[in-house]
């Protein structure tokens, strides 16, 4: 299928390694020009001179906090205009409920709700007076089923979904979509991390830990970050100017939900 973005231009935040990576390789693919963010620059670089090298697109590599002002302000400042914007950050720690004050909800607020905020104002309008233009929020499953340990990402990405509800809705007139992509477990270097570290701590294989895992998901495996790209390139596609304001779930099934 073809997409239609073809010359396109897409900022993608975190998008070294992962899902965010894999958003950038899906869009690339599809003939999209790539400006990506991360804040480790020579993972960052790595994946900016594959992507050129694979793609045939042109790709500027900007590493920066977008979580900061500071931040924020070179990437938009680099970027210029933009048709797409896939928002993206990594979670806050976990803990119990007891554990956070008000600092702890303000640091996961910042990155993941008003960040993703701080971008969309600042490049939506240009998307309206062009006529045309794509938001991806990548949240979490936690949005539909909060995740207990979760409890700052699941307040701060809520909050987004919230704002995205009703901002989506009084933007798409003038062409522009913005919908939430809701990741479950994805077969990522994190969730490496996490299997590894859940192995030690448990005394099971690696293997056992994932086999257990598997069989919590209907679909008996994790997600990759490829398939999660692919959903999010037919997001920002000329198909999709009639989805606004959704959260589309990539789970393999494992939140029990009718709606």
């Amino acid at each position: 299928m073809d997409l239609g973005i073809t010359g396109k231009r897409a900022l993608v935040c975190a998008s070294s390694k992962g899902l965010g990576r894999g958003c950038a390789e899906a869009l690339a693919e599809a003939g999209v020009d790539l400006i990506l963010n991360a804040r480790g620059q020579d993972a960052l670089e790595a994946t900016a001179a594959y992507i050129r090298d694979r793609y045939k697109v042109n790709v500027t590599a900007i590493a920066a906090d977008i979580t900061t002002d500071a931040g924020r302000a070179e990437v938009l400042k680099a970027a210029g205009d933009i048709d797409i914007l896939v928002t993206n950050a990594g979670g806050p720690p976990p803990g119990l409920w007891t554990d956070w004050d008000r600092d702890d909800f303000i640091a996961a607020l910042d990155a993941n709700m008003l960040t993703p905020i701080a971008l969309i104002k600042a490049l939506v309008p240009a998307m309206m007076t062009r006529g045309w233009g794509r938001v991806v929020n990548i949240t979490s499953v936690s949005v539909k089923a909060p995740i207990p340990v979760l409890g700052l990402s699941n307040a701060a990405r809520t909050g987004l979904t919230g704002y995205v509800a009703g901002t989506a809705r009084q933007v798409a007139g003038s062409g522009v979509t913005i919908n939430n992509l809701l990741p479950g477990l994805h077969d990522t270097d994190r969730m490496i991390a996490l299997d590894t570290a859940a192995s030690k701590s448990s005394g099971d294989s690696f293997d056992d830990v994932r086999a257990a895992k598997y069989a919590a998901i209907p679909a008996g495996r994790y997600g990759d970050a490829a398939e999660f790209g692919a959903t999010c390139a037919f997001m920002c596609s000329q198909h999709a100017g009639f989805m606004v304001g959704q959260n589309i779930l990539l789970d393999g099934g494992a939140t029990v939900s009718t709606m």
